[in-house]
């Protein structure tokens, strides 16, 4: 869904999942950072994969989160230097 561009449906989805799942919520909470990202939703993104990384350190979510990080702290250097 995410690939598709069904990003709403793709969080709903994944809301979904975290209710009912017992196993794998670093995964999807991954998966839900991705959709928020691919959205532009920063803040959103960037807590989902935090939690993904509280609950398993060597998720890739903190690279992800790590990436976001770098493009803002950039992003607003930039509108500084103006």
């Amino acid at each position: 869904l995410i690939d598709q561009g069904r990003i709403e449906e793709a969080v709903k989805e994944l809301d979904c999942c975290l209710s009912t799942c017992t196993a794998g919520k670093d995964e999807i909470y991954y998966l839900k950072g991705n959709a928020y990202r691919k959205q532009g939703d920063w803040q959103q993104a960037l807590n989902c994969y935090q939690s993904a990384f509280d609950l398993n350190p060597e998720s890739p979510a903190l690279q992800a989160r790590n990436a976001i990080k770098d493009i803002l702290d950039f992003y607003h250097k930039d509108m500084y230097n103006q």
